[in-house]
């Protein structure tokens, strides 16, 4: 054998072994897209990333939450392989995986698996006091936030708005700022209401009702009650009363579940070790935000589950005998 094949043979056997490796090392990691800093999904990400990363050295996964556009984005990141995991709405999992709008363009996502939900989400509308505001039909030549694209707020609202036959041409102007900047925005005067798909308390909403005077606006009437039964990834919900400044009593309006979601091809082992980080510390996890206080085991493996559980996760709750 000459030496330039010994050479080549050597070469051919490193790269595979790097190779290898690379995928392998790959394949042991987890990418969550969240939402935007000041929301929940940035606080859940942060905080199963922080438990799964504990225990790396034993299982040798490691985990990044970055923030992310939230929604549909996030749907969007996973299509596109970016993220091997996303937290979005129940709708949203269950358009993506039947190739509804507003993912009718890339067609259905039959590989799309759920890991488990999260915290209860609430369509909500906050706005100045000042621009006279008390119920949906209000919005009506305001300046609204209507969402940046691609988010979950946009993506309700246009459900609602589209259930009430109205078009973007109903406001005076329509903003498209992202959940961070939109309290400013309010503060600034520069929008009258904006809008959001947010677990409660949320720290946009506390910021904007600690520095104006802003109040909730209740979201109920005929054509929402249509809408809800059509959309059965909708129910209807309620924003605690008293969590607020300017907002005492409780306010109507729709919502549904947060869904941490991944894809069939994730490695099986990477989703166990993440679902048992999780429900290992789960009295810890429910400490780190007050939207989490709630959750509890039954509800988080069946509640807005419109997609099948991934393999992974299912080991899990037989081995704790919960499916």
């Amino acid at each position: 054998m000459s030496c330039k094949t010994v050479t080549w043979a050597l070469w051919a056997i490193t790269w595979s072994l790097f190779s290898t490796a690379s995928v392998q090392a790959e394949d042991r990691f987890a990418r969550i897209a969240t939402g935007g800093q000041t929301g929940v999904y940035y606080v859940a990400g942060q905080s199963i990333c922080r438990f799964l990363n504990r225990g790396a050295v034993e299982h040798g996964i490691t985990c990044a939450a970055p923030a992310s556009g939230g929604g549909v984005a996030n749907v969007k990141g996973m299509r596109s392989g970016e993220f091997n995991f996303a937290i979005m709405q129940a709708d949203h999992q269950y358009k993506a995986l039947h190739g509804l709008a507003p993912f009718a363009q890339d067609g259905a996502m039959a590989d799309l698996r759920a890991v488990f939900s999260l915290q209860s989400e609430v369509f909500t509308v906050l706005a100045r006091r000042d621009a006279a505001i008390a119920e949906f039909d209000d919005l009506k030549g305001k300046r609204v936030n209507i969402g940046n694209p691609g988010s979950g707020q946009r993506d309700t609202l246009e459900e609602i708005m589209q259930a009430k036959g109205w078009s973007r041409s109903v406001f005076a102007l329509t903003a498209e700022l992202k959940a961070a900047d939109q309290a400013a925005a309010l503060g600034e005067g520069n929008i009258d209401a904006m809008t959001y798909f947010v677990g409660h308390p949320n720290g946009a909403i506390r910021e904007a009702t600690t520095t104006l005077d802003a109040v909730l606006v209740p979201i109920a009437e005929p054509h929402i009650e249509q809408l809800l039964a059509a959309k059965p990834y909708y129910n209807r919900a309620e924003i605690p009363g008293g969590i607020y400044r300017g907002s005492p009593a409780p306010t109507a309006s729709i919502g549904g579940k947060a869904v941490l979601s991944t894809s069939a091809a994730t490695n099986a082992d990477v989703v166990y070790q993440l679902v048992k980080a999780v429900f290992d510390n789960l009295e810890r996890f429910k400490r780190l935000h007050p939207a989490f206080a709630e959750l509890n085991e039954a509800e988080m493996i069946q509640a807005g589950l419109s997609a099948p559980l991934h393999e992974g996760a299912l080991r899990y709750y037989r081995e704790r005998g919960w499916l």
